[in-house]
């Protein structure tokens, strides 16, 4: 009960930001923001529609690969959980509660708690790493061409995000010692007495462990690693694509390339990692038009905004919503 009224808080509160910042997006040029609206290419707007589907799929294919255990978690059920977890990302601060739904229905097909914990911690070091990897890719590019003249700010702001995820892969690599994974748990047993909190000591030993186990299983799997990073690259570069077929859906195609618009994306998703609101809103807003905003503007990059957001955040979070209510609707 607890977690449903802080679910209906959390949408609440996003649903407040999202008028909020949708009467910013319009307030300027709605005329002619509705017109580039209405003069959309549709077939453009599908393919970015497709690429984003390509890459929630990924991310529930990637799961279901981890699992190996089709008679517990078909294809489809790690696709579905993905896109569940996505609902729960979304309404969430710093996109936190993805993980903990994904473990637990993972327990309700039949998982152990410790092995589904495992599956997790697997899954989020793709992501990391792949995340890095993209990222690099990025910032170089960016150092190289500077194509964002105008934000000099944000790219600090950027860099340090991507420093940042640089420092939790070190830790991730560092996590397959067991000493230093004990020596973090120590630290963050003295850290949660000093706060505290209401944690047991045991819980704290067991969830280390649980990590220390995910990560190191993952050496003796070198295939499934290197897939599984690079399949997460591949649908981290789907996700970053989508603006540039929101782009051509406009009309307005030779304005920016598909790299700078994989490159204009990694950093803005790189700035939403720094809000703490659920779905980063506002803060991502802001960062779209500012980075795009190095190449379009006026009504194109407000629309593009308003398309681009809908598919890869709002839908994700109102399919989520609702397979989540039909799979609460089936267990009653």
């Amino acid at each position: 009960m607890k977690i449903l009224n802080n679910l209906k808080k959390n949408a609440i509160l996003l649903i407040v930001i999202t008028i909020i910042v949708l009467y910013f997006v319009l307030k300027d040029d709605l005329e002619g923001i509705i017109d580039t609206l209405k003069n959309m290419d549709i077939k453009y707007i599908l393919l970015a529609l497709i690429f984003y589907i390509i890459y929630v799929v990924l991310k529930g294919y990637i799961n279901y690969k981890i699992i190996r255990d089709p008679e517990k978690v078909s294809k489809k059920e790690a696709i579905s959980q993905n896109i569940i977890s996505q609902f729960f990302n979304g309404i969430t601060p710093f996109q936190t509660g993805g993980e903990p739904m994904a473990v637990y229905m993972l327990t309700e097909q039949g998982i152990p708690v410790s092995k589904a914990t495992h599956y997790m911690v697997q899954s989020f070091i793709f992501y990391q790493l792949a995340l890095v990897i993209c990222g690099f890719f990025a910032v170089v590019y960016n150092f190289i061409f500077h194509i964002f003249p105008k934000v000099q700010f944000l790219q600090h702001l950027v860099l340090l995000g991507f420093l940042i995820n640089i420092g939790v892969v070190i830790l991730l690599l560092l996590s397959y010692s067991k000493q230093f994974t004990n020596w973090i748990c120590n630290i963050s047993i003295k850290i949660s007495k000093k706060f505290k909190h209401k944690v047991k000591e045991e819980d704290i030993r067991q969830k280390f462990e649980d990590y220390h186990k995910g990560f190191s299983e993952l050496t003796s799997r070198k295939r499934l690693f290197v897939g599984g990073v690079l399949l997460n690259m591949a649908s981290l570069l789907c996700l970053y694509s989508v603006p540039y077929f929101v782009l051509l859906g406009m009309g307005d195609g030779t304005k920016m390339t598909i790299v700078e618009t994989i490159v204009s994306s990694a950093y803005v998703y790189l700035i939403g990692a720094f809000v703490p609101i659920p779905g980063a809103s506002g803060g991502i807003e802001y960062g779209f038009t500012q980075f795009f905003g190095n190449f379009l503007e006026g009504s194109i990059i407000s629309a593009m905004l308003i398309v681009w957001r809908f598919l890869t955040y709002y839908l994700g979070v109102i399919i989520g919503g609702i397979l989540f209510n039909i799979r609460e609707r089936v267990k009653k």
